[in-house]
């Protein structure tokens, strides 16, 4: 039949459209080649039970000095005290800035003090400055906290101001999508040019660091610490997140070569405690792609309680987040989009205070305990019983346990609090409270265990993972990364000798 002409104008075609990738265009389904590399990660949860840390305490139990993973997630629960005025008030934000020090201080560690046979002589500007940061920060926020006034202004900006220099420079990207170009795109809003503007997350706070004076409140500390260019150079592993929701903090840090391959980086905060709904109990949530294998992370703190039944309110907890979470939309890849909830995510690894516990009389898990009978205690743990029974963590796994269980310690000691309780109301039974559990295909747990340090009332629980991850070949990368370059959305438009005497016309047949 014959064909009909009908022309638009390429304003109307393309409208919206400000620049297109080339590798779009260019790649096709047959060039994208894909291989899978193994990385290192390590978790760490410890409820450290409402306490500041010093300057000196030492975080070998929850970072420890010979593990050199590729990345650190790192949980905390109860960072400050769970009481009605940081829950329903203010959200106190300096312990946190204080364990960001500490962790900084731990993880860039200089050369010198590294196992790694392949040292290099570094300068000490990052060491020193975390520590006279540290140690300024106990003289500096006890002096800021003296009146309420200053106190609120300084928690404000301190996290923001203290973890900026931790950061990579272009932190932006971080958030925007690292999909490979697969194929021409059909349509040009399937494509993901760039990151969309509504979707920007409420942690990508980089304009407004930018903007911040970070000295007013608080000089001393935060130019010893803002001292970027000799710092940042020199970091091993960069902060990409930093969340806190009342007393739950996370943070995940990345060794600086891998850091390129992060992208669609969000969080995700569901509060379960008072009313169902405030930050008390419940979870921070982040999800990101490491090359192409899409992650979440999860750490929670779950309702609390030794009586029967109470197992059930976390089973509940647990659902809920599952049910709530939703990651905005960054992109969509050709054929599936970026995950928005936990279970689409390729890996997922759930950490913190689960709080589930021994479904044993305190007389008997004493007992149990002191005959190191393990098999016969575990048994009895409430986790196991509620997933062996399928109500929760179904399809999870767990590592096997062989560490003691992780609360309640009484204070700065090795003895249970249950020992030295005054009545059986205060007494606690030992649980298995602080635990890690993950799914996802290519995970293999290498280790699993607990630290010692008599900080809380709760030992720290690690674990270390190696993972697979999909990824393009080198070949295509470097391909991928010439193709990468911008154009301009008129540069795609077709020459036409009359150009700059009328509009360009887009031609199609069509059936009459």
């Amino acid at each position: 039949s014959p064909s009909k002409t009908v022309s638009a104008s390429p304003l109307r075609t393309l409208s919206g459209v400000k620049s297109i990738r080339l590798s779009h265009f260019l790649a096709q389904p047959s060039s994208i080649n894909r291989t899978t590399e193994p990385i290192r990660i390590f978790v760490s949860t410890w409820n450290v039970g409402g306490k500041a840390p010093t300057a000196e305490l030492n975080m070998d139990d929850f970072v420890p000095p010979d593990d050199h993973s590729d990345i650190y997630v790192l949980g905390f629960q109860e960072i400050v005290p769970l009481n009605a005025g940081n829950v329903l008030v203010i959200e106190d934000n300096e312990p946190a800035a204080r364990w960001l020090v500490l962790i900084n201080q731990a993880l860039n560690r200089p050369a010198d003090n590294d196992t790694n046979v392949f040292q290099h002589p570094t300068s000490p500007s990052v060491d020193s400055t975390s520590s006279r940061a540290s140690s300024s920060l106990d003289t500096s926020f006890s002096e800021l906290t003296k009146t309420a006034s200053g106190s609120t202004i300084f928690q404000k900006s301190s996290l923001k101001a203290i973890r900026k220099p931790f950061m990579p420079m272009q932190r932006k990207r971080l958030k925007a999508c690292n999909c490979p170009a697969e194929m021409v795109k059909s349509s040009y809003r399937d494509a993901c040019f760039r990151r969309p503007k509504k979707h920007a997350d409420e942690t990508d706070s980089s304009g407004e660091e930018e903007k911040e004076n970070t000295r007013d409140s608080c000089g001393s500390v935060l130019s010893e610490v803002t001292s970027a260019p000799t710092a940042r150079d020199q970091l091993k592993y960069n902060l990409i997140v930093c969340k806190q929701m009342v007393g739950i903090f996370v943070t995940v840090w990345v060794k600086k070569e891998l850091v390129q391959h992060i992208g669609h980086l969000r969080t995700s905060c569901i509060g379960r405690g008072i009313l169902g709904c405030l930050g008390n109990k419940g979870c921070i949530s982040v999800s990101m792609t490491v090359h192409q294998t899409s992650f979440c992370f999860i750490c929670s703190h779950l309702a609390s309680g030794q009586k029967e039944g109470d197992e059930f309110r976390r089973n509940s907890d647990v659902l809920e987040i599952q049910r709530l979470t939703l990651f905005s939309r960054l992109c969509r890849r050709t054929g599936r989009r970026i995950p928005e909830k936990i279970l689409e995510h390729d890996k997922v690894i759930w950490f913190g205070d689960l709080n589930y516990r021994i479904a044993l009389s305190y007389e008997d898990t004493k007992r149990l305990l002191t005959e190191n009978n393990w098999d016969a205690l575990f048994e009895k743990d409430q986790l196991k019983i509620e997933r062996d029974a399928g109500r929760v963590f179904k399809g999870w796994n767990e590592g096997k346990i062989y560490f003691a269980p992780t609360y309640k310690y009484s204070s700065n000691s090795d003895a249970y609090a249950g020992e030295t309780a005054t009545s059986n109301k205060k007494r606690r039974t030992p649980a298995w409270c602080d635990r890690i559990l993950w799914r996802g295909d290519g995970t293999s747990q290498l280790s699993y265990y607990r630290g010692e340090s008599r900080f809380s009332d709760h030992r720290p629980v690690c674990g270390t993972f190696i993972v697979e991850v999909e990824a393009l070949n080198r070949k295509t990368r470097r391909r991928s990364s010439n193709a990468d370059m911008k154009i301009g959305a008129e540069e795609l438009l077709p020459t036409d000798k009359n150009k700059g005497k009328g509009t360009v016309c887009m031609s199609r047949p069509v059936q009459s």
